[in-house]
């Protein structure tokens, strides 16, 4: 699994989330996939056993929303509407998940890989007195506004869908892997 670092900041207020300081992370590049196609089918506690697995965690909804806007974009990408090139949405797409990488115009300026589009991801809401968990990104069968970096749908933890991934975060570097070689 790839990982990038991406520097913190103050999120704004949101209609999700109250303004709130956002740490330096590692996100992963691409949502949690198996042979390059997201892995679905998660529900909220599944996808922590995964992230937990992974050394990481499901990111919270603020956190997520900086990774996607970085404080101001209004698309992963920037301010345009999307187009095939951004995102596998409905309407650009065949209508199921895609290739993680199938989309090289929709990735964030940190390089971050299908951050709007192709399968919903799931975060947390600890501010909020429900904590209900979003889900955000949009996915293959999402409008486009599903993508922008603000939205974000509120759904019961338990619900699994063939359209919601996971994209892990990291609060600390990961660690190289060690060879196991011997001098």
């Amino acid at each position: 699994m790839e990982w990038i670092r991406i520097s913190g900041g103050q999120v704004p207020d949101g209609e999700w989330h109250p303004s709130q300081k956002v740490a330096h992370l590692w996100w992963a590049a691409t949502p949690l996939c198996v042979d390059g196609l997201p892995v679905t089918g998660l529900t909220l506690v599944h996808a922590a056993q995964l992230a937990h697995m992974l050394g990481a965690r499901v990111p919270t909804s603020a956190e997520w929303e900086w990774m996607a806007a970085g404080g101001a974009r209004r698309f992963p990408w920037g301010r345009q509407v999307p187009g095939p090139g951004h995102a596998n949405l409905r309407g650009f797409g065949p209508g199921r998940p895609t290739q993680v990488r199938a989309h090289p115009a929709g990735r964030t300026p940190d390089g971050i890989w299908d951050v709007g589009g192709n399968v919903w991801e799931w975060t947390t809401a600890p501010w909020r007195r429900d904590r209900v968990a979003l889900l955000r990104g949009g996915s293959y069968n999402s409008l486009a506004q599903y993508a922008e970096c603000a939205h974000a749908n509120d759904i019961p933890p338990h619900v699994s869908s063939p359209g919601i991934g996971l994209r892990p975060v990291r609060d600390t570097a990961p660690t190289p892997p060690t060879s196991g070689a011997t001098p």
